[in-house]
């Protein structure tokens, strides 16, 4: 059995355990990244009432991966400038489907706009995952490569879909916590 193939039973372990939403969701990212042999997993989390979010969860591979624009210790109104400035972003609040980008330097303006991503993230590949629920965007699960393009195959996009809706009440419950 591929690795990948098990992300839905290893994180579907993960909510078994009963940890807080927290440390759940912080293994969910380590496990994500791990199992995708990214450079970089992180989690950016919404209170959608509000239009507030942060990122709140990161993995990485190493320390010599860049932790730019990664943890956000305070939240963020994300429905003012950043839709206009961010493709993905936007397709995300308009409950688009997740976006996977092979190669951010050939991707067009109408997927990503790759000056914002250069200079916020300064990935070349990437999954933006959208974790939504009843019409509102929660959160943005995002594995990504730094050093050249990824090929994201079919079977690393279901798996990504299948993990997506169980995550959405452990954001729920962080977000709402003190």
């Amino acid at each position: 059995m591929n690795a990948i193939d098990t992300l839905a039973n290893t994180v579907a372990e993960l909510i078994r355990q009963g940890q807080s939403p927290g440390d759940t969701l912080d293994a969910v990212v380590a496990c994500v990244g791990q199992l995708l042999q990214a450079d970089r997993c992180f989690l950016y989390v919404r209170r959608p009432a509000l239009e507030l979010g942060r990122t709140a969860f990161c993995w990485r591979r190493s320390a010599d991966i860049p932790t730019k624009n990664t943890i956000q210790p305070e939240w963020q109104a994300d429905t003012t400038d950043l839709p206009n400035e961010d493709p993905l972003i936007r397709a995300g609040l308009a409950m688009k489907p997740s976006v996977y980008v092979d190669d951010v330097e050939t991707a067009g303006p109408q997927v990503l706009n790759r000056q914002f991503e250069e200079e916020t993230f300064g990935h070349r590949a990437l999954i933006h995952a959208h974790i939504q629920k009843d019409g509102q965007l929660w959160g943005i699960l995002q594995p990504c490569m730094f050093d050249g393009p990824r090929h994201w195959t079919a079977q690393e996009k279901e798996q990504i879909e299948t993990i997506l809706p169980h995550l959405q009440p452990l954001i729920e419950a962080y977000v709402a916590s003190p």
